[in-house]
């Protein structure tokens, strides 16, 4: 099993790691990544990316997709662990940039000491502050 990190979360999904690319299955390129490959190219909701044809055997092959290619291909930050079993699929400098113009912070959810989750979506329209730690 291979971990794949993106915007939908963790997700464990079959697949094949080799060098910089991640083949998986159609069905699980959807749970971990909401894309679908469709006749018309990959398609999330209403927009789909048509595979090129001098990429295609890169991208799409006996029912499997490369999913750290095509999210190269999106111009989206791509990362592995050296052993290939953790996939970090990010957001693109313009979502990113997208979100800081609006300035409005994405949501998340943490726990707090006691473990009663909190997420910052709960507190719109309200002033938070927040306090961050971390050991490096």
């Amino acid at each position: 099993m291979i971990t794949v990190l993106s915007d939908r979360g963790r997700v464990e999904v079959e697949g094949r790691a080799s060098g910089e690319d991640l083949w998986v299955g159609e069905g699980d390129l959807e749970r971990a990544t909401g894309w679908q490959h469709k006749p018309e190219g990959l398609c999330q909701g209403d927009v789909c990316v048509p595979v090129p044809p001098s990429l295609a055997s890169d991208l799409v092959a006996d029912g499997e997709v490369n999913v750290a290619a095509f999210w190269r291909h999106l111009g989206q930050p791509v990362v592995r662990s050296g052993d290939r079993g953790h996939w970090y699929l990010g957001e693109g400098a313009a979502t990113r940039r997208e979100q800081l113009e609006s300035l409005q912070a994405p949501d998340f959810t943490l726990p707090d000491v006691e473990g009663k989750l909190h997420s910052l979506s709960d507190y719109r329209g309200k002033k938070v502050l927040l306090a961050t730690w971390a050991s490096w």
